[in-house]
This record gives structure tokens, sequence and C-alpha cells, in this order.
């Protein structure tokens, strides 16, 4: 599966989530500590969304992170007090391309998925229309984007949207794998439905990662079946099932 990752809080380097960690997420490509569902490494994509003076700005590419030799010193040189990046471990039949990697862009937002829509596509066409017509590429992803868009668009909570689209997804789909994550450079959502995620908030700041990106203390698990919301200075725990 895949790894993914997003930060709030006072502008650092882009590079110390992505290479300079113990447990980057460089390093997640190739190492990843848990890859319940298959896969062994996170080499079919990467992405980066993060924003400049509250403007969107997004980098991806469609190989592993590891073989770009000019992002560690791009990564180096931007600064910014909210992103989100990932890496990718494409599902068996989905195309490795640039459009299919995350973070999915739009509207202000950046969207990741971690996780396998199982039965895809059949178990959830009945939910494809009007989205197909909006998905930048045939994956299942790209479907759970143009669903939680929809809904955005109309005003939705980040969170209850995310609850929304992972009730309906799991009632089509039962048993998929839907770690979902979502900014807007305030605010991150995430669901754990399936696979792992942590979060690490310290004065003024907050990560969220797949996994821990180094050993401190301060990391802590959030419980499958969650939705975490966070800010820079405020992160809230419920169950996705409330």
């Amino acid at each position: 599966m895949c790894r993914h990752l997003a930060y709030l809080g006072p502008p650092v380097p882009l590079a110390g989530p992505l290479f300079d960690a113990p447990h980057s997420l460089s390093q997640q490509s190739w190492a990843p500590r848990d890859m319940r569902g298959g896969g062994t490494i996170n080499a079919d994509g990467f992405g980066i969304g993060w924003y400049t003076d509250g403007t969107p700005v997004r980098y991806r590419r469609d190989r592993p992170l590891w073989s770009d030799a000019d992002l560690p010193a791009m990564a180096a040189s931007i600064h910014s007090g909210a992103f989100l990046a990932a890496i990718r471990s494409a599902t068996v039949g989905m195309p490795v391309t640039e459009a299919a990697a995350a973070p999915f862009a739009g509207d202000g937002w950046f969207f990741s998925h971690n996780g396998k829509v199982l039965g895809w596509p059949d178990s959830v066409a009945q939910l494809a229309l009007p989205p197909l017509l909006t998905l930048e590429a045939p994956t299942d992803s790209a479907l759970l984007w143009a669903l939680l868009r929809t809904r955005l668009r109309t005003g939705m909570a980040p969170g209850d949207a995310l609850l929304d689209v992972v009730a309906l997804v799991s009632a089509a789909a039962p048993g998929s794998r839907l770690n979902l994550l979502l900014t807007d450079g305030t605010t991150i959502a995430a669901t754990t439905c399936g696979h792992s995620l942590s979060v690490k908030a310290e004065p003024g700041r907050v990560l969220v990662a797949s996994e821990p990106l180094d050993p401190s203390p301060a990391w802590q698990p959030v419980p499958d079946g969650t939705l975490l919301t966070a800010t820079a200075t405020t992160v809230n725990l419920r169950s996705v099932e409330s």
C-alpha cells in the first residue's frame, strides 16, 4: 500500500520529513515497516503538495521518490507551514502514471489515499457517475477524490465529507482499506480504516504520517476506525461510526 503524511505549523523545509528524518518518506518508499494488504515497496510514483503564502503548489512524478536526483536540494530550499506528501504502491491492474499519484488537488485542497477499494471497479460502479467524468486517472483513489471533492464543494466540513465517503464506499465494497488524508493548508482531516496512522502533536505544530518518522515518544498511534481532525494547535479523534 501507499504512505502519506501531512504537516501544519511554523514553516519548515520540506526536506525534513521527505529525506532527513530517520524514517523519512524516502526511506519508507524502499523500506516500509507495514505493508499489510500486499506489496513490498512504494515505488510507483510520489507527490508533494505545499502552500506558499496560501497558494497551493504541487509536484508529482510517476517514478520512485528516491530516483529524483534534483528533489532533495529542491525540498531543502522550500519552506512551508502546510504540506501533504505521498508515495505510491500501485494496486495490480492500475496504471503507473503521474496523474495517478497523490496528492490529488483542487479548490485549494490536497488529498491522498492509503489503501484499496476491494472489487474495484465493479464494486463501486454504481458510485462512478457523475464523478466518472472528472476522474484524473482510472484508479480507486481518483474516484475517492472525485466523491470527496463533490461533497467539499457543497460546503460540507472536511471531516464530515471524509466520513460520508468512507461510509458510502464501505457499504459498496466491504473490507476496503480507506486511510484518507486531506488538507487545505489550515486543517488536516484523516481516517484510519484498515491501515496505520500516527500523529505527533507539539506546541504550535502537528504532523500525521502513515509511519512515525523518528523514535520520538511524542508519536501516538491513531486507532483503526478513527476520524482525526487537526489544526496546528488542536487534535481531535472520533470514531468513524459515530
